[in-house]
């Protein structure tokens, strides 16, 4: 079997799928349609705005598909028609019903962005940073009903650094994604793959992440925060309170040696704002106010003094 041979099915929405999707169109994948979430409205003037994968698929000249709910029995009975051998899914945004995953002769492969059994979930790119993690990858699965709970079939790793944020780890991971799909499918053409079951006791749930994710508990070590920070970077970003004012922080690092009442600003200069945490300090190098732009230290500091004593809530 060779890839032209594959009738496939690709569905995936954001940027993060499209170094999968050309992935395959180079690896000339037979392309019969591509499924994407329907256009939404997006920036203030609330314009209808195409995903990043349909922006695609119209260059390519693919069919693009955009059913409101992929479990209606007409667009399973669309799905159906296109006769697919095979359907890759990457960040689509819709579960896929028991239905849909019967249709494909060689079943659904979905590219996750974690070391499975860790962070099945929506979210596992911010919540491995969260945690503190040091190493995280893709994995590619056969599909079930359950939760990213299908079995495993390639993995690959790379290692997080240490002030890395989810938002640089996420362009890392999307392009690692890309990796672990050809090698699943020169795998599967091959027939070499090796299915291999998920063990549920090693795994843990990473959600959507949330506005109120962001607030920062001063209480809790400067490393912790620091890992809240770049985990929660860019979307939906760390923040405390400032004279009754929504605060958002960015880029910090940790400073072991200063401490003090957790939330008081220790110091507050050009090379940054340090605020006491329950042990150690964090160094904040950007800042922002609601409705302003995100600054460097100096240059918030240039407009909004910040003053020695002065508590984060």
């Amino acid at each position: 079997m060779t890839p032209e041979n594959l009738r496939t099915v690709f569905m995936g929405t954001p940027e993060f799928a499209l170094p999968t999707l050309k992935g395959l169109l180079a690896a000339g994948v037979n392309l019969v349609g591509i499924y994407t979430q329907p256009d939404r409205p997006k920036g203030r003037g609330k314009k209808l705005a195409e995903s990043p994968v349909k922006q695609l698929a119209l260059q390519e000249n693919i069919p693009v598909f955009q059913p409101q709910k992929l479990r209606d029995p007409q667009a399973v009975e669309e799905l159906r028609s296109l006769n697919p051998d095979l359907i890759v899914v990457v960040a689509f945004g819709q579960i896929l019903p028991k239905a849909v995953l019967a249709i494909p002769r060689y079943q659904c492969i979905n590219v996750h962005a974690s070391l499975l059994p860790k962070y099945r979930g929506a979210a596992p790119i911010n919540k491995a940073i969260v945690d503190g993690e040091v190493e995280t990858g893709v994995t590619t699965m056969l599909m079930d009903v359950g939760l990213d709970t299908g079995d495993m079939l390639v993995k690959l790793s790379l290692p997080i650094g240490a002030d890395e944020t989810a938002g640089q780890l996420h362009d890392r991971l999307a392009l690692l994604g890309r990796k672990a799909m050809e090698e699943t499918l020169h795998q599967l053409c091959a027939g070499t793959l090796k299915p291999e079951k998920q063990d549920d006791e090693q795994t843990c749930y990473a959600p959507m992440m949330k506005k109120e994710d962001g607030l920062i508990d001063w209480q809790k070590s400067a490393t912790a925060i620091h890992n809240q920070v770049r985990g929660l970077d860019p979307w939906p970003g760390a923040y405390t309170h400032l004279d009754g004012e929504v605060l958002k922080i960015a880029a910090t690092a940790v400073d072991e040696e200063l401490s003090g009442v957790p939330g008081t600003i220790l110091s507050a200069d050009k090379t940054g704002v340090r605020v006491a945490c329950g042990s150690g300090s964090l160094v904040i190098g950007e800042l922002q106010l609601p409705g302003k732009k995100r600054l460097a230290a100096m240059n918030f500091l240039s407009g909004r003094p910040l003053f020695t004593g002065t508590v984060l809530s």
